[in-house]
């Protein structure tokens, strides 16, 4: 069968040691993202199974109406907000589910708070330019870290911040506040208690219709003079617009972002690159050797499966 993997920017998967699973199989390997739909379906007339790495291409019914040869969409880790399982269902798409792993995210969003509160990048630039202690900085010790979602990422950054020595302080459902406190930390009262007591937020969350737009610019308003704000999560989590218009009211905080609406960013002049209280990266949450390995040794293993007529982790299995 005819197997497309969508989205490699990296030109990695083929040397993961896991792609040995598809030996002698028929692959196509897509290095850029096609966000045409119809220059998509070109690319995949001929495509019987897709697997997709995370969400990085939106599976649409637009473009399931122009695949008539695809049978299963292999998805590495869980499925998400990026494919409609109904809308496969129509199409009599099967779709397996991969697995996850909360170590890689949640290593990055640490990562992304320390650089954040520290100010490094703005340092090492500083010497590239012939420049000596450009900046100063700040410790996570004795400071307020406020986490938003008390998952397995949630619970992770938890662990990290009390090692550093910070006080931890979880917002989110009372399923997930009560959690935090069966933990040894402390919960919110509210929303906006939340949001004026932390030194640091990081937000957790899932995105669904509940959460979309959840972060508003009133709350960004609340924080703490040079506050820090970290979402590693999903960017429509914030009320769209509200970081940027908050950012550019002057209000003195620090930002560290993996996250954007539309990926992948090409563009040198993206707005929030402009900001100097503001750190990017390239959605690298997830995108590490282990992780990817995990991801897509469970996707490589659903294809040969249902290669095989052994289907195995399928969320629609009416279909079969």
């Amino acid at each position: 069968m005819k197997i497309t993997i969508l989205d490699d920017y990296q030109n990695i998967i083929q040397k993961l040691d896991c792609f040995n699973l598809l030996e002698g199989q028929e692959v196509q390997i897509l290095h850029t993202s096609e966000k045409d739909t119809d220059q998509l379906s070109k690319l995949l007339q001929d495509t019987e199974i897709l697997v997709l790495t995370r969400e990085r291409t939106e599976i649409s019914e637009s473009l399931l109406s122009k695949l008539p040869k695809l049978k299963l969409i292999s998805q590495t880790g869980k499925i998400s907000n990026h494919l409609n399982l109904a809308v496969c269902t129509k199409y009599k798409v099967a779709v397996a589910e991969g697995v996850g792993s909360p170590i890689a995210p949640a290593e990055l969003t640490w990562a992304l708070i320390m650089n954040t509160v520290r100010q490094i990048p703005e340092a090492i630039e500083g010497m590239k330019q012939g420049k000596w202690q450009i900046n100063i900085g700040s410790s996570i010790y004795s400071k307020t870290l406020g986490i938003w979602g008390y998952g397995k990422i949630g619970q992770r950054i938890a662990q990290y911040a009390k090692t550093f020595g910070a006080k931890v302080v979880i917002w989110g459902s009372e399923a997930s506040r009560n959690k935090a406190l069966e933990d040894g930390f402390e919960a919110a009262i509210s929303k906006e208690a939340f949001f004026k007591e932390a030194n640091i937020i990081t937000l957790h969350l899932r995105l669904n219709e509940q959460t979309y737009g959840i972060v508003k610019a009133t709350d960004l308003y609340l924080l703490k003079e040079n506050a820090c704000f970290i979402n590693t999560a999903r960017a429509e989590l914030v009320e769209k617009n509200a970081l940027e218009n908050v950012l550019k009211s002057g209000k003195k905080f620090y930002v560290g972002l993996d996250v954007y609406e539309t990926e992948p960013i090409y563009d040198k002049d993206f707005e929030f690159l402009k900001f100097n209280n503001v750190i990017c990266t390239p959605h690298l949450g997830y995108v590490e050797k282990n992780g990817y390995e995990l991801y897509f040794s469970k996707a490589f293993e659903n294809v040969i499966n249902y290669i095989n007529g052994k289907p195995s982790n399928i969320a629609n299995p009416e279909i079969l």
